[in-house]
């Protein structure tokens, strides 16, 4: 008997029934032309410092939305339906915007008129639009406007070693989740104008690559040639400490010569190292931990312990009303517990670059027919390392099944496995086909209609009035705790950021 099979055996069902999952996933507010609305974030949405779950992420006008933790596949789905509702019924009563159903943006205006996310007069809030305001100096504004859905998982009883172990291996076969969801293989000309890129022109102000799965996750999407030069390892919570501290103290030339203020004063970014904070550093997936109120998250970390991981690398598939469906869910369920169940070796800088390289691979010809990855050293097929991949997923999903009964997750096992053999049916394959066929070549024009007919279906959905109360008052409340956060507020904002970026701050070493 395989250690992966001994393991499964190890588990006990009631871990398996009570793995804790939460959903979430940005969304550009635009006009009915797929222009960015330039307004501000919607007061009827309640205060994007402090709502629980409805903020913003990069711009003023990047919807996040946030699901609370379900044991449950469909519970945690039907409440992202009625966070999309709510929020859908709030913008048809100001006005005609609606949400942005791709991950690439569409039409955008000059990159210093892309709004970024404010958050109000106190420190916090504050903190948040100058770290954004950073972004934007860094990594230009366009860049950030990229949105996707953050997959957060937790099981009982795994360890922080256990988790970086899943990590390693999330790592090394995030790949096939790029080839099976990527779903932005396209994008607007506008968004790559004045940046070298390999686009292809396809038609209608679109640039595209014919094998893409996901740009998103390519060279154009969030990427860094400073982070570049960051190889943070995960053999340890200890050791991703270690790689994050220096990024996060240490200053870096480029951004000095950005400098903390403007000729006029203005804050330019928070501080002048590789990363400001934590969260600017890119990856497919995060070690996370719930902070306490003006707590760094790396301090949690080195306190408590990792809690659960963030998947990163999700696009919002534009065929699904709410961005990701209840198979994939269920596939991400099966692929995390394969990535803890078995072997994990430590990884290295060669492993590391190897793992990029593959990752670009599999964003920008990920269906190429006869496509190599690396894998230690040598070149393997993509279809036939997923393959390998999905064969061991296999008991996995049965074991799923058996505790929850029906096939939901040996089915999803199986829908992959027939479009490793069928690219066609993938969804970044659709994407282009619909374009090209319904759309002359437009990508703009395909999102926007994908983006109208959302909006009306979810207006169209039953929207009970003790729905409506209950998301009034989260409004109201979020409100109230923002102005109460302001008038709390007592220090001067300079020393604000000197004692939040204080390296003792950050924990243990």
């Amino acid at each position: 008997m395989n250690s992966l099979q001994e393991r499964l055996r190890e588990l006990a069902p009631a871990r398996l029934t009570a793995i804790r999952r939460g959903i979430e996933k940005e969304s550009l507010r635009v006009q009915p032309n797929g222009e960015l609305a330039l307004t501000s974030h919607p007061r009827a949405l309640g205060s994007a410092l402090t709502h629980p779950n409805i903020t913003t992420d990069f711009s003023e006008s990047q919807l996040e939305l946030i699901t609370g933790v379900h044991t449950g596949v469909e519970d945690c789905l039907a409440e992202l339906t009625q966070i999309h509702q709510f929020v859908a019924h709030a913008l048809r009563e100001a006005g005609d915007e609606m949400m942005w159903v791709a991950s690439m943006p569409g039409a955008l205006p000059a990159d210093d008129d892309i709004p970024i996310g404010r958050y109000g007069s106190s420190n916090v809030g504050l903190a948040k639009s100058v770290y954004r305001t950073g972004l934007g100096h860094r990594y230009g504004r366009r860049m950030q406007t990229i949105s996707g859905i953050h997959y957060n998982w937790s099981m009982a009883d795994v360890s922080s070693d256990e988790y970086f172990a899943l990590i390693r291996n999330f790592r090394r076969h995030s790949f096939l989740l790029l080839y099976l969801f990527g779903a932005s293989p396209a994008v607007t000309s506008s968004f790559v104008a004045g940046r070298a890129h390999e686009l292809q022109a396809l038609g209608g102000q679109t640039m595209h690559l014919p094998h893409a799965t996901s740009l998103r996750m390519g060279r154009l999407g969030y990427q860094s040639d400073a982070q570049s030069e960051l190889a943070v390892s995960y053999n340890s919570l200890a050791s991703y400490g270690a790689s994050l501290q220096g990024a996060l103290t240490r200053p870096y030339p480029a951004y000095e010569a950005v400098g903390i203020h403007d000729a006029g004063g203005q804050y330019r970014q928070l501080s002048t190292s590789l990363l400001q904070i934590e969260n600017e550093f890119y990856g497919t997936i995060r070690p996370k931990r719930v902070i306490f109120r003006g707590e760094r998250p790396l301090h949690a970390l080195r306190e408590r312990g990792v809690e659960y991981v963030e998947v990163r690398c999700m696009d919002l598939d534009p065929f699904v009303r709410i961005g990701i469906a209840a198979p994939t869910l269920r596939f991400l369920d099966v692929f995390l517990l394969h990535c803890l169940l078995t072997e994990s070796p430590p990884d290295s800088r060669e492993e590391i670059s190897e793992l990029a390289r593959n990752q670009h691979r599999a964003a920008a010809r990920g269906r190429e027919p006869g496509l190599l990855l690396e894998r230690k050293g040598d070149l393997i097929a993509l279809p036939d390392w997923g393959g390998q991949i999905l064969q061991q997923c296999e008991p996995i999903a049965a074991a799923l099944d058996a505790v929850h009964g029906g096939s939901l997750y040996r089915d999803s096992i199986a829908v992959a496995q027939a479009a490793l053999r069928e690219p066609q049916g993938l969804p970044s394959a659709r994407v282009l086909a619909t374009l090209l066929k319904d759309f002359d070549g437009s990508y703009l024009r395909f999102v926007c209609a994908e983006s109208t007919q959302t909006h009306q279906w979810l207006l169209a959905l039953p929207y009970s009035a003790q729905l409506r109360e209950r998301f009034a008052e989260l409004t109201l409340n979020s409100l109230a705790e923002q102005a109460a956060t302001e008038a709390a507020d007592s220090l001067p904002f300079e020393l604000y950021r000197r004692q939040y970026l204080a390296p003792d701050r950050l924990g243990l070493n």
